[in-house]
């Protein structure tokens, strides 16, 4: 298994807008709708910010009630294997791909699907994934049971979930990995 994390070259990898003070993060999210207008990052409403803080703070509670070990308050995010929606996020798109085994899997997160709309109020199916988080041995399990959701997915008609989304919550090996470009 490799995790892949997708990013513009211009930016480079490893960034997010929850890692920055709250002023820096919507200084950031507005230069991006102008300077790179048909990114998927353009395209974000007003609100994304606040959002995704609101989320990350229910990927911390829920991972740390299963023993997930969080060491940086934002997560870097990556997704199980390549997507090939993610591949089109970004003006001048690249992306790194990791192998599992350099990684420690006791501080890495899974979400069936994008953690938010697996987290949002709107997004009510029942599917058994829905408001889930899973520890990596729960995640291989639910591979095993759907496979992964970017092939049988990846272009949305059947839900939100187009990829497994993985929150490392400790800086290696994103660090060496972005010094390697």
């Amino acid at each position: 298994m490799y995790l892949y994390h997708y990013y513009d070259k211009r930016s480079g990898p490893f960034k997010s807008l929850t890692m920055v003070c709250e002023k820096e993060a919507y200084e950031i999210q507005e230069r991006l709708k102008v300077q790179r207008p048909d990114s998927m990052c353009a395209k974000r409403d007003d609100d994304y910010i606040l959002k995704r803080r609101r989320c990350e703070e229910i990927l911390k509670r829920e991972f740390l009630k299963k023993g997930g070990i969080i060491e940086i308050d934002s997560p870097y995010y990556m997704v199980v294997e390549h997507s090939p929606w993610l591949d089109t996020w970004y003006e001048q798109g690249a992306y790194i791909k990791i192998p599992i085994t350099e990684f420690d899997t006791r501080k890495i997160s899974f979400t069936y699907g994008d953690s938010m709309p697996t987290f949002s109020p709107l997004v009510d199916d029942e599917k058994e994934y829905r408001k889930q988080i899973y520890t990596y041995d729960e995640i291989l399990r639910i591979i095993d049971k759907y496979g992964l959701a970017q092939d049988w997915n990846n272009d949305g008609r059947y839900g939100p979930e187009r990829y497994i989304e993985a929150h490392v919550w400790y800086d290696i090996p994103a660090d060496i990995y972005a010094g390697q470009l």
